[in-house]
């Protein structure tokens, strides 16, 4: 089974789109949550991940950090091992 991927985004984000395309490209279901205008919800995830910056992308309970963060992972052969991709 797929670990659940959320991702705290804004209207106007050019790295938030460039993530949700990764995770379409890997076929990984994502749950999105727009901060835009949402202050309580901004306020939570500065004091989740210490980061005022979206996207921010957790996978299960795991905060990851943003698109550069997650390309990492993915470059480094660690992200579909999070993202269970392909698992039985």
């Amino acid at each position: 089974m797929a670990a659940h991927v959320r991702m705290y985004t804004t209207l106007i984000c050019p790295f938030c789109v460039r993530a949700k395309a990764l995770l379409k490209a890997k076929g990984v279901a994502f749950e999105e949550i727009d901060v835009s205008s949402d202050h309580e919800k901004r306020d939570w995830l500065v004091k989740a991940t210490g980061r005022r910056t979206v996207p921010q992308i957790f996978i299960g309970d795991e905060a990851i950090g943003g698109f550069d963060e997650m390309r990492a992972l993915d470059v480094a052969g660690e992200l579909d091992k999070k993202l269970q991709v392909g698992a039985s």
